[in-house]
């Protein structure tokens, strides 16, 4: 479960126990680096590297995804289905930052709502909440 916007040092997603079920008030939190898919230098307009809103958006993605996904039987997995979020301040390349991600709410078993946040040095970069719906997917090739 990876992708271009994934840093390699992210461990991959593996089911929890089967016996847990997801419920609301779960949580999930990552450290990343601001680096490569991640940056941008705003087309050359602002002469630094930094995190890019989309970059943001795809870790905070990620993080609820993973967290659904831990807890979700075989064959369950999640898209995205809204994102809405502000992107209140700048993370530079180089910086370490955490994303957080809380479910909140689950509607008929399969819409998932998560408050989700990126910090950096205790500073807010980006806050807002995103929407994921479970789906079934084939099973995974071993």
């Amino acid at each position: 479960m990876s992708g271009p916007a994934d840093p390699p040092d992210l461990p991959e997603p593996r089911r929890g126990d089967p016996g847990k079920p997801l419920e609301p008030g779960a949580e999930r939190s990552d450290e990343f680096e601001v680096a490569g898919a991640l940056l941008t230098d705003v087309g050359g307009t602002i002469g630094v590297a930094v995190l890019s809103t989309p970059g943001m958006i795809a870790m905070m993605e990620r993080t609820a995804a993973v967290l659904a996904y831990e807890a979700l039987p075989e064959g369950a997995a999640t898209v995205g289905f809204e994102v809405r979020v502000k992107h209140v301040g700048a993370a530079a390349e180089g910086a370490t930052c955490v994303v957080h991600a809380k479910l909140t709410e689950i509607v008929d078993d399969r819409k998932l709502f998560f408050d989700v946040e990126v910090t950096e040095g205790g500073r807010t970069i980006g806050v807002g909440t995103h929407q994921r719906r479970v789906i079934t997917v084939p099973p995974a090739e071993g």
